[in-house]
């Protein structure tokens, strides 16, 4: 475990009543209750000086349904009642704050509990003052943003509105509708010098605006799109594959899954965001195109968050002789997620405490596009990315 540090970190979580948040809190409340498992969390093992300790964590964030965490977890059938038990105090007593939503970015998506605001740039101050209220309410000496929230549709990348952080506040003045829910709390947070992590396939703080404006003030940002199954899988294989000289010649992938996620990229628009991430990653750890990578993702109700990905790999070997690898990864989503999710907000909480703002490229580990700071390529080699964490945080 980590070294004490006393401090207590907030958590705001966008999308706190999804199935990824509520699993993380469940879990972390079960630690401070006396539970001593911490299975599934990377950096459990490890002692870094400065890191909070898991205890430490404060939680709250926002989202468009506004039931208690306990009945919330209870809906999405990841957790045990058992498990929400045990964490219960806690989680009936979590209530989301409002939220900002967009049928234009998130078409199946929707609830009541909803921010109003006038405008963009209304929106944006009631989330600074979410966020310097929750600092002042729970007596926490930091905070950190995550977006949990679920996926938006791509927007235009060439709009001229996310290209400079001028031409964004003016759009926030504007209301211009090529600024999206998951970019406003990115800037709201970034404005407010709080960490902020994109978890999901959205486009937040990934544009040139944002980025700017992070580097500017010093911040630190990560993301985008957690690395939990299949594509975890992918950059743990592709490197052997090429160690190997095996020459991949194709690479089928589908997924099945029916929690929330599942039913925001049965919105088409929303899964060509998820897609977008998935995609770049074999290309470049095996350095050539492999023209016939598919990867499919259905929504299946009746799986709930038990996530199923099977993935059919064509090779070539010595001597031009084809073979075949298979893959059926059985998981549950959020139980992958989580523990990831917890481990972003203490690092990005470490790298604020140590003064490291811009783009943190140390967290790609967790992330299907990480973010980078120079423009070069991301590295998505999973043992090569392992290295580069534990380099920055200073074990081996």
């Amino acid at each position: 475990m980590s070294m004490q540090s006393g401090r207590r970190v907030g958590v705001a979580f966008v999308g706190m009543g999804g199935a990824v948040a509520t699993t993380a809190i469940a879990g972390i409340e079960m630690i401070k209750s006396g539970s001593n498992r911490l299975d599934g969390l990377p950096l459990a093992g490890l002692s870094v000086a400065g890191m909070a300790d898991y205890k430490d964590l404060v939680f709250g964030g926002w989202d468009l349904n506004g039931d208690d965490l306990a009945s919330a977890a209870s809906g999405h059938g990841v957790l045990s009642k058992d498990d929400i038990e045990d964490g219960a105090t806690a989680l009936k007593g979590i209530t989301p704050w409002p939220a900002v939503g967009s049928a234009k970015f998130c078409k199946n998506i929707d609830g009541q509990n909803r921010i109003v605001a006038r405008d963009h740039r209304e929106a944006v101050s009631v989330i600074a003052n979410d966020l310097r209220r929750f600092q002042k309410e729970s007596n926490l000496d930091d905070v950190v943003v995550v977006n949990l929230a679920s996926t938006e549709r791509w927007p235009d990348l060439n709009d001229p509105t996310l290209n400079s952080t001028a031409a964004f506040e003016k759009g926030l003045d504007s209301s211009d509708e090529a600024i999206s829910p998951a970019m406003l709390y990115a800037y709201a947070a970034i404005k407010s010098g709080i960490p902020y992590a994109n978890f999901t396939p959205s486009v937040a703080a990934d544009v040139p605006a944002l980025l700017d404006l992070a580097k500017e003030l010093n911040v630190p940002v990560a993301g985008k799109d957690g690395k939990t199954g299949q594509t975890m899988m992918k950059t743990v294989l592709a490197p052997a594959f090429k160690a190997r000289a095996l020459h991949v010649d194709g690479w089928f992938s589908t997924n099945i899954l029916g929690n929330r996620d599942g039913l925001a990229l049965n919105d088409p628009n929303s899964l060509q965001s998820k897609l977008n991430t998935k995609g770049t990653v074999l290309d470049s750890i095996l350095g050539y195109p492999v023209e016939d990578h598919l990867v499919h993702i259905h929504y299946y109700r009746p799986r709930g968050d038990d996530k199923e990905a099977w993935d059919n790999i064509d090779v070539t070997g010595f001597m031009g002789q084809r073979m075949q690898i298979k893959v059926n990864f059985l998981c549950k989503d959020s139980i992958l997620a989580a523990p990831l999710v917890i481990e972003i907000a203490r690092v990005l909480d470490l790298a604020n405490k140590r003064g490291d703002g811009g783009v943190q490229e140390q967290l790609s580990t967790f992330f299907k596009a990480p973010m980078v700071k120079n423009g070069h390529g991301p590295e998505h080699a999973f043992g090569k990315q392992e290295q580069m964490l534990r380099d920055w945080l200073g074990v081996h």
